[in-house]
This record gives C-alpha cells, structure tokens and sequence, in this order.
C-alpha cells in the first residue's frame, strides 16, 4: 500500500489522492504563514518497481510559475545521492513521472540540507580550532540563531561578512557555505591561511532555521520574508534580522555576501548595489575586481545573465545587501545559484545540485582574496601618508 510522509526536517506537501500510483495528485503546501509556495519534500513508500505519476495541481499558482519550464525533480532512497527525475510542467499542473527501484524514496525540490546538518556544520566549524560560534539571540521558535568568527578580530582586519538561507527553501545557499567554511578551515590552504592574515570572517549560514524545519519556501515562523526586513525589523517579527543586524553594526562590514537561489535563471550570478545613495566609483570597481577573480576560479560563475540592475537612488533598501551596502559603504552582493542547471555547464544527471554548490563555496575564496588585497593595500598606503 502506497503512503506519502513529511513528518522530517523540511517536509512539505499536501497529498489530495494516492489510490492510483498512476495519477497521484499532489500540492504544494504554501509556508506556514504567508501564501507563499514551491518548496516540496516528501517520502514515498510502497511504489516498488510501479510507474509514478505524480501531479502537482497548483504549481500555476506557485510564487515563480516560471521555475517549472526546464525543471527537473530531485530523487534519492538514502537522503544522501540526489539524482533528477523526469518532470514537465503543463497548463499549470508540474508533473513527475518516475518509477521507484525500492518501497522508500524522497523527492523534493532541491537536495535538502536540514537543521541535523547545519547543526552538525557548526560542530564541525567549532572543532577546527579556528572558529568561534556564538549565539546571537533566539527564533521565534526557540531556536539558536548562530554566529561563526573565523580570524583574529584585529581591528584592522578586513570585516567579510557571510550570511545565507534567508529563505528556508534554499538550501543550496548552506551547501555553499559548507564548501566555504571547508577551505576557509583548512590550515594548508594557502589561499584560507593568507585571508585570514589580514580579514575575519563572521558567518551566519542558516538565517531561517524555523523555516528550514517548517519546510517553508521564503519565510520565518511569522511569515516574514527576512530579505524584505533589514530596514526595520523587530524582535517580533524577524529576530533573525534584527540580531545579524545588531552584530553587525558592532563589529562593521568591508565586504558582505549573501548565498540564495534563484527559481527560474538557470545560471550562477551576483546582483549588487547599484541603486542604493551610496553608490560610487569605489563599490564600482570592487565589485569588477570581485567579479573578474570569481569567473577565473569557477567557470560556474558568470556576469552576462542575471538580475537588471536598479536606477540610481531605486534600490529597495528593505533587502540586505541594499542595506548593508548602503549603510556600511561597502562591496555588497547577492549570490544567485539556480535550481534547475547551469546551463553553461549543463549535468544531464545531477543538474545544479549541493556538491556544486558546495565548490562554488570554495571558489569564492579567491574572490574574497582579491578583493582584501584591494582593501589592505589601500589602508597600507594611508599609513604610509
């Protein structure tokens, strides 16, 4: 007998029929609350060697219809080999069609990465030796908003600010700072050793915990869209925010990133601060020096498709790399990973998936090392002065 289960970390859908393996109907369950949808997670059991069909009757009305065309599913019987799975999107309706070779699989929209595994990154950041986490306050669902400082706090260090998962339903952006904190951690890597000579790294990577384990698509336990609360937010409403933002204040920003992904452009990109007040010659040309070290070390990275940039003085400064650009004055991007492929570097079998991500995180490094040689070399000539 078939059955359809999501009582796990992330576990999201809503089952309407399951009496026939060959038209099973399905929905996506909007977050807990707001109307937002398109995350789905869940287990099928008792499908062995059945042809699936599984439909999704409301993914037209999903928050980004378009992420469906060109789309494949994600498939795994051990939570840990993601594969995809044939899929299409019709007249509203996302449809999978696979056949299972075991009584347990998981499908979902994107590999998972769940609060066991970013609790367990902590542990393993912490048992390192080089990184100290602190706990900068609580969700509203009582869980540890926390902080990792890798460096040596001097105050001349360049301050790198990391943060990801604002939105829960994009667990790419953690499987980047995994790869991130791998290299950033490892004592001999010349390219880790020399950054973190002259910058300190505060890390945030999982924003929205609440969120991850309420299987949301892009809010917290309040419904509040965490990218669209930097201006004002509140203990209230968006904790998460308010003490990243608090901390942040306190120990300054010279360079910030934060890791999304992105439903519908099938290609890895930055969008930066072009429209904020603060905008000048200097962001400019930091944000070309980060570009041009970020495309030599990753052929995943590139600047031709992406977001169109805001008018001057039009950025949303509700949004945080808006808000921190501006407030700071500093080099501030957000990172764009899809959640269907690289169309430059097309994988007809994993598509984008974690492990990508993953070297993506270790990529950015050398972004990061072009641009603190930028910055230390421009504080060296002051003190010279």
């Amino acid at each position: 007998m078939m059955k359809i289960t999501t009582c796990f970390d992330g576990g999201s859908v809503t089952v309407k029929d399951l009496s026939d393996a060959g038209n099973i109907r399905l929905a996506l369950r909007p977050d807990n609350a707001s109307d937002f949808k398109q995350w789905f997670y869940f287990r099928l059991q008792g499908a062995a060697y059945t042809p699936c069909v599984m439909h999704f009757d409301n993914a037209g009305e999903s928050a980004y219809p378009g992420g469906w065309d060109g789309y494949q599913a994600v498939a795994s019987y051990d939570r840990q080999n993601w594969f995809r799975v044939p899929s299409r999107y019709e007249n509203g309706v996302f449809t999978i069609e696979h056949t299972p070779l075991a009584n347990s699989i998981y499908y979902a929209y994107f590999e998972p990465y769940s609060n066991e595994q970013h609790l367990n990154l902590l542990g393993e950041a912490q048992g390192s030796g080089l990184c100290q986490i602190d706990d900068l306050g609580s969700t509203l669902d009582g869980r540890d908003i926390n902080l990792l400082t890798i460096g040596n706090q001097a105050d001349s260090d360049v301050k790198i600010w990391v943060i990801a998962r604002q939105h829960p339903g994009e667990p790419m952006a953690e499987w980047f700072v995994e790869g991130l904190l791998g290299r950033l951690l490892d004592p001999q890597d010349p390219t880790a050793r020399a950054l973190l000579d002259k910058a300190t790294f505060y890390i945030v990577p999982n924003m929205n915990p609440d969120g991850v384990v309420r299987g949301n698509l892009r809010t917290n336990a309040a419904g509040a869209n965490l990218n669209r609360e930097w201006l004002n937010p509140s203990v209230e409403r968006s904790p998460e925010v308010f003490f990243v933002r608090e901390k942040m204040h306190e120990t300054g920003v010279d360079v910030f990133l934060d890791a999304h992904g992105d439903e519908t452009i099938p290609y890895v990109f930055v969008a930066g601060t072009e429209g904020v007040p603060n905008y000048n010659e200097r962001t400019a040309a930091l944000e070309t020096l980060f570009k041009q070290a970020f495309q030599a070390a990753s052929p995943d990275f590139q600047d031709e498709h992406g977001y169109a940039k805001d008018e001057a003085g039009q950025a949303d400064l509700r949004l945080a790399t808006n808000y921190v650009g501006n407030t700071f004055g500093c080099l501030a991007y957000t990172l764009e990973m899809p959640f269907k492929d690289n169309d430059n570097l097309p994988d007809d079998d994993f598509g984008w998936n974690g492990q990508r991500s993953l070297r993506l995180g270790e990529s950015v490094l050398s972004a990061f090392w072009a641009v603190c040689r930028e910055l230390t070399a421009g504080q060296e000539e002051q003190a010279a002065a």
